[in-house]
C-alpha cells in the first residue's frame, strides 16, 4: 500500500466513524422527542397509540380531584378545548387552578391523558414559553 492509499484509508475510516456516530445521535434523539400540543391542537393531530407528547395550557378551574394516594385528576385547557389528565405522583408546590402547566405523557386507550411528569410555573410572572405562545396565538393570555 502506498502512502496515498494509507492516507485515503485513514480519512475514509474517519468519515465512516463520524457518519456512524451522527446516525446514532439522531436515532437516540428521535426516540426521546416529545412534541408539544395545546388542547385545541389535538383535534388536527394524528397521534400513534402510546406516543409521548407534551400537553400544555391552564389548569381548568374546578377540575382538580385528588384520588387515592398520590393520584390526581384535572383538566388542561386553552379556553377552547380541554383534556382530562390523570397523574400519579407528587405535584409541584405551585400547582393550582388557572395557572400554566405542562404535562408529559401519552393518551390511554380510554382517551384520557396519562401524565408521568407535571411542570408548573415557578413565580407570579413566569409562564412556560410553549404555553404562553399558544395562549397568545388564541388571544387568551395577557402577560400584564
Amino acid at each position: 500500500m502506498t502512502r496515498k492509499q494509507k492516507r485515503l484509508a485513514v480519512i475514509g475510516g474517519g468519515i465512516g466513524f463520524l457518519a456512524l456516530a451522527t446516525a446514532l445521535v439522531f436515532v437516540a434523539l428521535g426516540q426521546q422527542a416529545s412534541y408539544f400540543f395545546m388542547p385545541a391542537d389535538l383535534k388536527a393531530a394524528t397521534l400513534a397509540p402510546g406516543q409521548r407528547i407534551r400537553l400544555g395550557g391552564l389548569v381548568e378551574k374546578g377540575t382538580v380531584v385528588r384520588g387515592q394516594g398520590t393520584e390526581v385528576t384535572f383538566a388542561v385547557t386553552d379556553t377552547e378545548e380541554s383534556v382530562k389528565v390523570v397523574y400519579a405522583g407528587i405535584l409541584p408546590d405551585l400547582f393550582r387552578e388557572e395557572q400554566g402547566v405542562i404535562t408529559e405523557g401519552s393518551f390511554g386507550t380510554d382517551g384520557v391523558f396519562r401524565a408521568d411528569s407535571v411542570l408548573a410555573k415557578h413565580d407570579e410572572t413566569y409562564m412556560p414559553k410553549e404555553v404562553a405562545d399558544g395562549l397568545k396565538e388564541k388571544g387568551v393570555w395577557n402577560p400584564n
